[in-house]
């Protein structure tokens, strides 16, 4: 993971992390971290510049949110070594962990047929991410919500993340066990996890479960995965 702007560094308990990656109501804490429902800091509003696939992006961010201050280095790994939606590519991408949006603006930007589903539980993530879609001409079709505001039924063609490894094993794997069954039969999952945070043996225990998975990329000490049923 990156860093997490001015926001403290908070790692939850087992049981918390697998209730707030779930979705589920956000317990009582002390102080504000990236993964808070309603981060009640100052905002502390800045813009974040990346260059992706011949194109400029000016991002809006701010404290309180994932990697505020830049786009994460994994992050950044992920959307030069996957491989982006064709411009023809349509249907309803996922984006686990949106934050203030750069995966779903890449995304939406690279394939205008597209509507993408970008799934945060920081209601303050949410919020950059709609104005983020604003900027990038694409507010109709990025979609900044919970996670159980999803509908049941919608299927994703792609799913995108740079997961949150540090809240634990048991943690990540029902966060994965939640979305990855909701892509379509022909559909890819693109993940990018650190090698010291443990992307070889995530990579081996989406094996275990059944998943197809290849390693296409490494760069900088990350681990692009590709995940297909």
């Amino acid at each position: 993971m990156g860093n997490c702007g001015t926001a403290r560094r908070i790692l939850p308990t087992e049981a918390t992390a697998t209730r707030l990656r779930a979705g589920a109501r956000m317990p009582v804490v002390t102080g504000d971290h990236y993964f808070s429902t309603e981060p009640t800091a100052a905002a502390h509003p800045r813009e974040v510049e990346f260059h992706v696939a011949g194109r400029d992006y000016t991002l809006a961010s701010a404290s309180g949110v994932f990697s505020a201050a830049r786009l994460d280095p994994g992050t950044a790994v992920l959307l030069r070594k996957a491989e982006l939606p064709a411009a023809g590519t349509g249907g309803n991408l996922l984006d686990i962990g949106s934050g203030f949006g750069p995966i779903s603006c890449v995304l939406a930007t690279t394939a205008p047929a597209v509507t993408v589903w970008a799934v945060d539980v920081n209601e303050r993530a949410r919020a950059l991410t709609a104005e983020n879609a604003r900027r990038v001409g694409a507010a109709d079709r990025i979609r900044a919500v919970a996670p159980d505001e999803v509908p049941a039924g919608v299927t994703f063609t792609q799913i995108w993340s740079n997961p949150p490894i540090r809240i634990g094993k048991a943690e990540l794997h029902e966060l994965l066990r939640r979305w990855l069954p909701r892509l379509a039969p022909d559909g890819v999952a693109w993940l990018v996890v650190a090698r010291h945070l443990g992307g070889d043996s995530l990579h081996r225990w989406l094996v275990d479960e059944g998943w197809q998975v290849d390693r296409p990329a490494s760069q900088k000490g990350y681990r692009v995965l590709r995940v297909t049923r």
